[in-house]
């Protein structure tokens, strides 16, 4: 069973509205109330980050970056931010039932990762984490797909080239390296797409997203660097990972960064945007810092009350995402309360869609493991095949010479 029609009912990205980069023409007052409002939900000797709808669900404006989309694009964002929180607590809820092995929530980046899903294009290409369901969900992944890899009965479920977007990387920051290496092979091969690369304030500690950015701004590549700051690394905080914002580390490299609100879907939309269209016009990499938090648990098996307080998650759930858009499109009169109870009857279903997928999934064959290792074959893993094989039959065999033994002796 798949679900697939239901995420395919919204569109790959959305369309319209002013390209997000340049100058914006917005007033001085406008411009005024906006940095206002970054500088006020920066934390103290922080940087302002670029904001575009604040907590309370006021519209602002920024003088480097400018969007207008339609009341229905805005409806489609919400639409995408609500249908992926369910498919989240969805997924919870089956790996607490045994359904899953495990299970990395995204509670509390859908602002994140909608909103930068939403700025690529059809030909971009995108490298994910472990974690962004949200832009598998933009990208028209089949949800069901997700949870077959953590039900443990696939090894990935989709084909990358498919939605142009890759396989979830367990290994920390590998995926910097495979983007920059994909950007720079397009760009040899003449595109004008880009490339974005996830990743989290815990992997920007790892060589290989270092390593990433220097090739990528040596060699010119069209990728855009996207790290969702969701201020914990399991269970390291910021202040012991690093000692400038993230997205200054740019500027060594030589290339431009920003830090977006996180929780502002508008924002990081106009501002990824922008990136993507900068690198595609062959103007070479860009870090974007997207300042959230991770509102769960960093995955099923971790327990973030040993590690953090309970009113620092309460101070950033009156920054939610999901909240702060629905405010807006009621204060605008662009939805009405209608609206918002179609979409969770539909969500409801979906999530009744999800339970059901997943469920029916069939185990795969124990076997299947030993299958694409190597595209020519080795010798060493036909060994291992045969040894496995040997190892499975002995069940089958203990268990007939059981079943005798019993028969036996109840004839006795």
């Amino acid at each position: 069973m798949t679900v697939e029609s239901t995420a395919a009912r919204t569109p790959r990205r959305t369309s319209g509205g002013k390209r997000a980069g340049g100058k914006a023409a917005g007033t001085k007052a406008a411009k005024t109330a906006a940095s206002k409002t970054a500088a006020k939900n920066a934390k103290p000797g922080e940087p302002e980050l670029v904001q575009l709808l604040t907590p309370e669900g006021e519209r602002v404006e920024h003088p480097d970056y400018a969007i207008e989309l339609s009341a229905d694009e805005l409806r489609g964002l919400y639409r995408d931010m609500v249908m992926t929180r369910q498919f989240d607590a969805e997924a919870i809820a089956l790996q607490r039932q045994g359904e899953l092995g495990l299970w990395p929530s995204l509670l509390g980046q859908e602002a994140a990762q909608i909103g930068s899903g939403r700025a690529t294009k059809d030909d971009d290409y995108v490298f994910p984490t472990y974690r962004e369901h949200g832009v598998a969900w933009c990208r028209g992944v089949d949800p069901s797909k997700l949870l077959g890899m953590f039900r443990g009965v696939n090894n990935g479920g989709w084909d990358p080239n498919t939605n142009n977007f890759q396989l979830y990387t367990i290994v920390i920051g590998s995926q910097a390296l495979h983007a920059t290496g994909y950007a720079m092979g397009i760009t040899k091969d003449g595109a004008d797409s880009a490339v974005v690369a996830y990743f989290g304030d815990g992997a920007s500690s790892q060589g290989d997203v270092m390593e990433g950015f220097n090739f990528a701004a040596v060699y010119n590549a069209p990728v855009v660097f996207f790290c969702q700051n969701n201020q914990w690394a399991i269970s390291e905080s910021n202040e012991k990972q690093f000692r400038v914002p993230l997205f200054q580390r740019a500027e060594g490299f030589g290339f431009p960064g920003v830090r977006v609100d996180g929780n502002d879907v508008l924002a990081v939309l106009a501002v990824t945007r922008a990136a993507l269209e900068r690198a595609r016009r062959g103007e070479g990499p860009m870090l974007i810092e997207a300042f959230t938090y991770r509102m769960g648990a960093h995955t099923t098996s971790d327990d973030p009350t040993k590690y953090r307080q309970d009113e620092e998650r309460a101070a950033w759930e009156a920054k939610d995402p999901i909240l702060r858009l629905r405010r807006y499109l009621l204060a605008e009169k662009m939805a009405d309360e209608a609206f918002f109870a179609d979409l969770e009857t539909e969500s409801e279903a979906f999530g009744k869609q999800v339970r059901e997928a997943v469920r029916a999934m069939e185990d795969p064959d124990m076997m299947a493991i030993f299958e694409n290792v190597y595209a020519d074959g080795s010798a060493l893993v036909d060994e291992e095949r045969a040894q496995f094989a040997a190892y499975q039959a002995s069940f089958a065999t203990e268990s007939i010479s059981g079943s005798a033994a019993g028969a036996h002796g109840e004839g006795k």
